[in-house]
Parts: structure tokens; C-alpha cells; sequence
């Protein structure tokens, strides 16, 4: 118990010098270092007001160097501040905050070691959540999906929080840079949080649109081919601005 009260201590030290360097200590760090957190927690807010979520649900996370930034477990987002900075090595070890990192870290984790991620979006979308029961992926209602980097897939049921879970969205991840949780949610990925962002909420939009179509009775919706949606990706890489992509 001593032992694990002298650790706790030692964090805290840490942690207490990282809030100084973070203030200004040491520039080329805290400036990107709080620069970030302040947008992960702009971006946790905005799942909320924009409905991909509902209280506390769903969490947020970016990378600063080999530090993982993330929302903490069952914190409403308007309570998080500055000093509230929450962040994790890549193996999992608390190295800045006090709070409890969400109980979703293990797919958080086993993104950015997987891939070249810089953001990653959990959410429980209602309409994406809806499909994620009905079918083992997504059908090829629209372009978009093409910025996913194909079809859609739902990554089979595990309980919440578990590296069972983790590895199911890693497999349905697989060439993509999102994929649906059976019973559960989302989950994408990107260069950027905004980027991130925006693949979620083109996930959920996809969704929407399929499920309206769906339920018209006596008419199936149309589908794209493969081929269609190969054409559609190749031309969303050269979409938007130069370096922009397809956002």
C-alpha cells in the first residue's frame, strides 16, 4: 500500500511539473500540448450539441507525441477545464491528469497502435447505433463511403471498456478509418480531430439515409457496386483544397 501511495506521489509530481511546462515552461510542448486539449474537449462538447451522444457517453481522444490525450470516464464535458488535462502513454500509463481516463481506452489505444492515427472519435449515434443491429455492414447507400475507405463493417458485440472489444473494431477497421460497434456505436479515426470528427458524422449521416430509405414500404434502396464506390474514392483523395483531402 506504501508502495502505491509513494507511486501515486510521484505522478502527481510529474504531473504538477508537466501544468508548469504546459503554462509556459517550456513552449515548443505546452502550447501544442494545451492546444490540443482545449479542441478535444471543444469536440467532446460538440458530439452532444450535435446529438451524437448523450451525456457522458462516447469519448474523444488525440495524440501529442507519444502521449494520448482523452476525455475522462463519466465527467460531463461542460465541466472539464484546462487544469482537467487527462493523458496516457501508449501503453496505458496515466502520465498527465488526476482524473480516471474513459473506460474505453483500450480501442482508443489499440487505434493509434495500429495505424498512423491523430485522432479518434467514439460515439453512440442513434442512427448509426440502429444499423449496427441490423446488419453486418453497412450497404453501399452512398459515395461517402468511399472517405471511409470502403464498405462500412459492424465489428461483432463485446462488452464495453474490453480488449475483446478492441480487437473486434480492429478487424472491422481493416482498410478503413471507421466501422460500426454491434449494439454500441462508432468509432473512426483520422490525421486530425477534425478530420475524425468529420468521419463520424458522415457515418451517422450514411446511416440516416439508409434507415429513411429503408422504410419505404415496397421499394428497395439503390445500391452502389463496388466499382462505383472505388471511382467515388479516387476522386474524394483529390476533393477539397491541396493537402485538404476529403476532410
Amino acid at each position: 500500500m506504501t508502495g502505491q501511495r509513494r507511486d501515486r506521489a510521484d505522478v502527481q509530481a510529474d504531473v504538477q511539473g508537466e501544468r508548469v511546462d504546459l503554462r509556459g515552461a517550456r513552449a515548443d510542448v505546452s502550447e501544442d500540448m494545451a492546444h490540443a486539449w482545449r479542441a478535444l474537449v471543444a469536440a467532446a462538447r460538440r458530439t452532444v450539441s450535435d446529438g451524437l451522444v448523450v451525456g457522458t457517453s462516447g469519448n474523444v481522444s488525440v495524440r501529442v507525441g507519444d502521449t494520448v490525450l482523452v476525455t475522462p470516464s463519466g465527467v460531463p464535458y461542460e465541466r472539464l477545464t484546462d487544469d482537467d488535462v487527462t493523458g496516457v502513454d501508449l501503453d496505458g500509463r496515466q502520465v498527465l491528469g488526476t482524473l480516471v481516463p474513459t473506460s474505453e481506452l483500450p480501442m482508443h489505444l489499440a487505434v493509434y497502435r495500429s495505424t498512423d492515427a491523430g485522432a479518434v472519435v467514439h460515439t453512440h449515434a442513434v442512427h448509426a447505433t440502429a444499423v449496427s443491429t441490423l446488419v453486418t455492414e453497412l450497404p453501399l447507400i452512398h459515395y461517402m463511403a468511399g472517405a471511409l475507405g470502403g464498405p462500412v463493417r459492424v465489428a461483432p458485440y463485446a462488452a464495453y471498456g474490453t480488449e475483446e472489444l478492441a480487437g473486434n473494431m480492429l478487424r472491422a477497421l481493416a482498410g478503413r478509418t471507421g466501422c460500426l460497434l454491434r449494439n454500441h456505436g462508432t468509432v473512426t479515426y483520422g490525421a486530425t480531430l477534425d478530420q475524425a470528427y468529420d468521419r463520424t458524422a458522415q457515418l451517422e449521416w450514411m446511416c440516416r439515409v439508409w434507415l429513411a430509405a429503408s422504410c419505404v414500404p415496397g421499394l428497395t434502396p439503390a445500391l452502389l457496386t463496388p466499382e462505383q464506390l472505388a471511382e467515388a474514392g479516387e476522386r474524394l483523395r483529390a476533393y477539397g483544397q491541396p493537402g485538404q483531402g476529403s476532410g
